[in-house]
């Protein structure tokens, strides 16, 4: 096959695993599971991610709109009134059934803007009914709560049981949340909040960006699996995209290196990021530049799928390449809904579930190297339009 073949069919079955795995429950309607390992569980983010799949599979004939619509609107409905939150943030993980929270789950900011732009993505879709559900959702998320007024930086999370811990200190997956919270119509927070954050640069080889922790390459995809940061640049000077194409770069260059060491690295096996492993889920895999310039506990050869498909708006021929090898070298990662989240050949592994997350930034990303759809629908919202404006930002 083709790599655009291949790359087209992966879309499918990530659609399909979206489609499939969620709740018909009266109280958990539309709740998605978080992987196929915990049939009882859902994520918020994964929701998220399947709420903005909808466009995409009513636009290549995958569904009718009608039945979109109907589970747009449903799932916004579960969010409203049943889903567990606090201060209009959502409980990360909950139960498929009905909502409530698992795990001890934490009162989530980052899974809370996940599940926000698939709900403000299928709002600004369908309009009407859909389109009101999302702003009563919206309305009621109280940025200012989350907000460490001290150093004016988002708390990284808060549990009932320990309150509010850490911070978004540093640059990573959370971009959306600064567009979100300054454009919210009931609870803003200042765009000085979007300023807070260190902009820590280093190097990889060629490569000089500005990096986060650890390196994973999803802390330069998720919010752009959304925002359309091709033609934005801040007021310092920063194009986001590109540095997550440099990012994408170090990451690929990183793997070619590191392939005396690790059988599963290489070029055409590469993109570190989180993911399961032979150990559990991992979130800690990434390439450098990062914080600790990723030492051994960072990497042991485990390669998901996911980490290079997420960087295909960023580095599409390197992709399709590796898109390409997966499916014709490395059958066993081949499954119900396409590539399975994770393999390593140096523990002779390869994972046997799929994790929405990860699934969902294949999907996204997959469409907007395809034809921009997402990017197309988000970027015409009233939010994001207000957002780009109040964060100063100059669009070309």
């Amino acid at each position: 096959m083709k790599p655009r073949d291949i790359i087209e069919l992966e879309e499918k079955l990530c659609f399909e695993f979206f489609w499939n795995e969620v709740s018909k429950s009266d109280e958990g309607y539309g709740l998605i599971l978080d992987n196929t390992r915990d049939k009882d569980v859902a994520s918020i983010a994964s929701v998220g991610f399947g709420l903005s799949g909808i466009p995409i599979g009513i636009e290549h004939g995958w569904i009718t709109k009608a039945e979109g619509r109907e589970r747009a609107k449903r799932t916004l409905e579960t969010f409203l009134n049943n889903v567990e939150q606090k201060e209009g943030f959502f409980i990360h993980f909950v139960n498929m059934k009905d909502g409530k929270r698992t795990w001890q789950s934490e009162v989530s900011i980052i899974d809370t803007a996940l599940f926000l732009m698939g709900a403000l993505t299928v709002g600004e879709y369908f309009g009407g009914e859909v389109k009101d559900l999302f702003e009563q959702i919206y309305s009621r998320v109280n940025f200012p709560w989350y907000l460490d007024k001290e150093n004016n930086q988002f708390y990284m999370g808060y549990s009932y049981e320990r309150g509010f811990w850490g911070h978004w200190d540093k640059y990573a997956e959370q971009l959306m949340m600064y567009f979100l919270g300054v454009a919210s119509p009931t609870y803003p927070v200042e765009p000085s909040v979007y300023w807070s954050f260190q902009r820590d640069i280093g190097n990889y080889k060629d490569y000089e960006l500005i990096y986060t922790y650890t390196g994973s390459l999803f802390t330069y995809q998720f919010s752009h699996a959304w925002i359309d940061f091709r033609k934005i640049t801040d007021k310092s000077g920063v194009n986001w995209f590109e540095n997550s194409v440099k990012a994408s770069l170090a990451n690929w260059e990183y793997c070619k290196e590191m392939h005396d060491k690790y059988k599963t690295l290489h070029e055409y096996s590469w993109g570190l990021t989180a993911c399961d492993s032979p150990s559990g889920y991992r979130g800690d895999f990434g390439a450098p530049p990062s914080a600790n310039n990723n030492t051994q506990h960072y990497v042991d050869g485990t390669v998901p799928p996911c980490g290079a498909l997420g960087s295909i708006v960023f580095v599409p021929e390197i992709v399709e390449e590796t898109v390409r090898y997966y499916y014709e070298k490395v059958p066993q990662l081949w499954g119900k809904y396409g590539f399975k989240d994770a393999y390593n050949l140096d523990k002779n592994w390869t994972s046997e579930v799929y994790i929405g997350i990860d699934k969902g930034i294949e999907l996204l990303m997959i469409e907007n190297y395809l034809s921009g759809l997402i990017w197309d629908i988000v970027m015409k919202s009233e939010y994001i339009r207000k957002a780009i404006k109040m964060l100063e930002m100059e669009e070309k």
